[in-house]
């Protein structure tokens, strides 16, 4: 059985076919094409981009590979896996997905882009195994630009996880902090590989400041104090370095605390954020069990997506418990 992926994220348009028999997970994605200086985009645009940029990538998917009609497609509709949480640019590839669904007379099934980032990194981590109904409930971290989310996963036989939220931030997002502040060094959007490249440079050994509240972040004042070490003349490698450090601190200190709140859970770390090595070498510290999804499934893709139609279609996981 074969599957296919859809994923419209706020800055990512992805695609990806999953092969039943090997589990290998073939994607398509391209970035939303952001206009230089700017740190973002409207929802309208957002949409019509992806609309745009869809076609050409199912194109290359279905291009390269021959495959059959899928059994199963999955699409993400929301951001999150909440009640209310929505997105105009998720419109663009529910669209398509049901469409093609319609006409193959294939099983749709849709789910959160969150859902998505925990599955690619488990799958990517070969850490399947977590979503056993038999095991524990997990901590998952998705850190993006749109999220600074650490929730509580609950196996379930039914819709594979129950997610329930644990800490968040209260302001910025980490990955907004990131990009705002490599804007702020004339980096392009999005800056996270950059401003890791340039703080690679430094050697400063500046501490950062974490601010949490019952467990959750504020990273609202990382964009304020990096600005004020730019205009005193800090070299610009520095104010990377602790810009990366601080969120390092943050997702450090949140993990902790969600840690004595469920003790015996294990940790996933997913989202765009956690492609950037400095982060993760100091989450890697930490002494409880971690997983950490591989680069290529950190940032936004279609690969947990295509996985959620193949598990919800099987109705069993594809791993041997």
């Amino acid at each position: 059985m074969n599957y296919l992926g859809i994923d419209t994220s706020n800055y990512t348009t992805s695609c990806a076919w999953l092969c039943g028999d090997t589990m290998e997970i073939i994607q398509q994605k391209q970035l939303l094409p952001v206009p230089e200086g700017q740190a973002g985009l409207r929802q309208s645009d957002a949409v019509f981009h992806h609309t745009r940029q869809l076609p050409a990538l199912m194109e290359q998917l279905f291009a390269d590979h021959t495959h059959p009609l899928p059994d199963g497609i999955g699409v993400s509709v929301a951001p999150r896996s909440a009640q209310g949480s929505y997105m105009p640019c998720f419109l663009a590839g529910q669209a398509a997905a049901r469409s093609i669904a319609a006409v193959n007379g294939c099983k749709l099934y849709e789910t959160s882009h969150q859902m998505g980032h925990i599955l690619a990194a488990l799958y990517s981590a070969d850490r399947l195994e977590w979503l056993n109904p038999l095991r524990r409930p997990f901590l998952a971290f998705h850190v993006s630009g749109g999220t600074t989310d650490c929730v509580l996963c609950t196996p379930n036989s039914t819709e594979l996880l129950l997610i329930t939220p644990v800490s968040a931030s209260l302001d910025l997002k980490a990955g907004q902090a990131i990009d705002r502040v490599g804007l702020m060094l004339g980096l392009a959007f999005p800056a996270g590989p950059a401003l890791e490249q340039l703080a690679a440079q430094s050697d400063s050994k500046q501490k950062a400041v974490v601010r949490l509240k019952d467990g959750c972040c504020s990273l609202s004042g990382l964009e304020n104090q990096c600005s004020a070490l730019l205009k005193k003349g800090t070299p610009p490698c520095d104010i990377a370095k602790y810009c990366l450090n601080t969120v390092a601190a943050v997702l450090t200190a949140m993990t902790k605390a969600a840690a004595q709140q469920h003790p015996d859970a294990a940790v996933l770390y997913a989202g765009g954020v956690m492609s950037n090595r400095l982060i993760r070498a100091q989450l890697e510290m930490l002494p409880m069990e971690t997983a950490f999804a591989q680069p290529a499934f950190s940032c936004d893709n279609a690969a947990g997506i295509a996985l959620y139609a193949a598990l919800r279609h099987r109705g069993e996981t594809l791993c041997p418990y």
